[in-house]
């Protein structure tokens, strides 16, 4: 794989990581403010906003499950392991990382992991 396209995919891999982290921060200071400067409502607004807790705390396991997989890619990219699938040792192709630049495995092997934990 060309030195440039890891470059490339490691300028990628941080600019979503710092979003990701923007995002949470956002969203922890969104709701602190909102729980902070809520007056005691009646039910309805209390089940409210448990429900947005919920979905806030939903969204915040799936962004440090990416950020994970970010962290991941970006440790492979020190290694010298990056765009190689640890399972049948082929390059990921190009189009597949410049879509998910953090996939671990090629997509046939992807889909053969994907069956198996069905």
């Amino acid at each position: 794989m060309e030195q440039a396209f890891i470059e490339k995919m490691q300028t990628v891999l941080v600019e979503q990581k710092e979003q990701i982290l923007k995002s949470l921060a956002d969203k922890h200071s969104e709701y602190k403010k909102m729980v902070e400067s809520g007056e005691p409502g009646d039910e309805v607004d209390i089940a409210s906003d448990a429900i947005d807790g919920a979905l806030l705390e939903s969204l915040g396991a799936q962004d440090a499950k990416r950020l994970q997989a970010i962290n991941n890619a970006l440790d492979r990219i020190r290694l010298n392991k990056y765009g190689v699938c640890p399972r049948c040792k082929k390059e990921i192709p190009v189009a597949r990382l410049e879509a998910i630049p953090y996939a671990v495995m090629c997509v046939a092997c992807q889909s053969e992991n994907e069956r198996r934990n069905r």
